[in-house]
């Protein structure tokens, strides 16, 4: 990503379905070159959101949340600071880790109990990761700044990271 795909999408234009598509081709091709044989958690979700982060243009904060008995602790990410302890059922991510299901929000402020990490944040995905025994063992988080920024192309692309690169 360019300096000028950053700052396009801060001034408001996202990538359409097209580019969307061309970009999770891409950060999909490079997570299986740079995963291959992987089985450590922290290597793969540090490069899951290393490289989602620096090739979608449209997320602002990316990251994981480990579950960690009763709550979700942050970790690794990208971004501005963050909350670090979620309890099950609480946000979006809490909910999405309760549901073992996918969540889109197109507007944070309409979503009960959002817990905001960063003012900044407008709409959000998360995507529930499993391990190999079909556990939820963390979620993976996303935000944008912009409104209805995410889609079934980022739900499904991001649900087929998952299932290629399960934690453990």
């Amino acid at each position: 990503m360019s300096h000028g795909e950053a700052y396009q999408c801060e001034k408001g234009r996202l990538p359409d379905a097209v580019e969307k598509a061309a970009l999770y081709q891409k950060a999909g091709t490079q997570l299986a070159a740079l995963l291959e044989g992987e089985t450590d958690p922290v290597v793969i979700m540090s490069s899951v959101v290393a490289v989602l982060h620096h090739t979608m243009p449209h997320y602002f904060w990316t990251g994981f949340y480990r579950v960690t008995g009763d709550v979700l602790c942050v970790g690794p990410y990208q971004g501005t600071p963050a909350c670090t302890r979620i309890p099950r059922g609480r946000g979006v991510c809490g909910t999405a880790w309760l549901e073992g299901a996918p969540i889109v929000v197109e507007d944070v402020h309409a979503f009960p109990g959002h817990i905001a990490c960063d003012a900044r944040s407008v709409s959000e995905i998360v995507i529930p990761w499993k391990d190999r025994n079909d556990n939820v063992v963390a979620v993976l988080d996303v935000d944008s700044t912009l409104p209805a920024t995410f889609d079934a192309c980022d739900r499904e692309n991001l649900l087929a990271l998952a299932d290629q690169h399960r934690l453990g």
